[in-house]
């Protein structure tokens, strides 16, 4: 049975423990009732939920891919791939099994974001881990890019789509050990990936269907330690979007000063637009809207 939490900023009921649970007393209001409305289709609450969660990755796999047999050997978030040539990523779960198979399961609530070239670019950041200097690549282990979204991206009304790549020639498996899998968060019937999708747009963990997801996600939404990690988590959160607008800000402040500089320098009308677009670090573009305004 999963306590009911009436409030978020309480004392424990020493008269019935189980309704009630210590949260730390100076979170801000609209954080406990943010934490409620979490789902684990959302990013934050799916990569809280399952940090080094071993028992609930298993769960999802065997469900994905109709193994009860598989054994999941560890399991990470939020784990970062540099790219010292170009764009790096950061997966939201990384999982490796019994077998060496490595797992990176995304949530998407965008289908932008399961875009198929990021699951191609995924997939490359992976292999780029998981070969040492030096490996044969036979080497490489088989990975999978999982990417479960809320809508049914395809529009084919499938559970799940495969992407493989074949040789068109002879419609014959490539077998390079990388594949691609969407899970349809639309897809919420009866079955066990359906009872699955029920519970990743679950609020309320008593709710949820499996046992090993409930209890996760009642930890981190009315257990003490598990909802003030939430709170830290999310102050964390708003100090960095508060330093990028300070950035954003910055930055806008510098342009409109450039522009104003700019302006200054049509108006004398010594400088080329060229001239005037190295000066002020603008484009020409820029400056030749500029110029227009001031019909120059």
């Amino acid at each position: 049975m999963f306590a009911t939490v009436h409030t978020m900023i309480v004392e424990q009921d020493e008269e019935d423990s189980e309704a009630v649970r210590i949260i730390k007393k100076d979170i801000p209001a609209e954080y406990g009732v943010l934490i409620q409305k979490f789902r684990l289709i959302d990013d934050t609450f799916f990569n809280v939920c399952f940090d080094n969660y071993v028992e609930g990755m298993q769960l999802l796999l065997r469900i994905f891919f109709g193994r009860d047999d598989l054994v999941v050997k560890y399991v990470v978030t939020q784990q970062s791939a540099d790219n010292l040539y170009g764009r790096g990523v950061r997966f939201d779960v990384l999982a490796e099994d019994s077998e060496g198979k490595l797992y990176d399961c995304e949530v998407q609530r965008a289908n932008e974001g399961a875009a198929a070239r990021r699951a191609r670019y995924n997939s490359s950041m992976m292999d780029s881990r998981a070969l040492a200097k030096g490996a044969e690549f036979a080497a490489l282990p088989e990975t999978w890019v999982i990417f479960i979204t809320e809508n049914d991206i395809y529009q084919a009304g499938c559970p799940l789509y495969h992407v493989e790549r074949i040789i068109q020639e002879t419609q014959r498996p490539f077998d390079d050990g990388a594949h691609i899998l969407y899970v349809n968060g639309a897809n919420r019937d009866d079955t066990p990936l359906g009872r699955l999708m029920q519970d990743f747009f679950c609020e309320r963990p008593e709710q949820m269907n499996y046992a090993e997801l409930a209890k996760r996600a009642d930890y981190f939404k009315a257990e003490a330690e598990g909802v003030n990690a939430m709170c830290e988590l999310m102050e964390k959160f708003g100090e960095k979007k508060l330093e990028e607008g300070r950035l954003e800000g910055r930055a806008e402040g510098r342009i409109e000063s450039a522009r104003r500089t700019a302006t200054a320098l049509l108006a004398l009308g010594k400088l080329t637009l060229s001239q005037i677009a190295e000066a002020t670090e603008l484009s020409q573009e820029e400056v030749k809207r500029l110029a227009g305004s001031l019909g120059a």
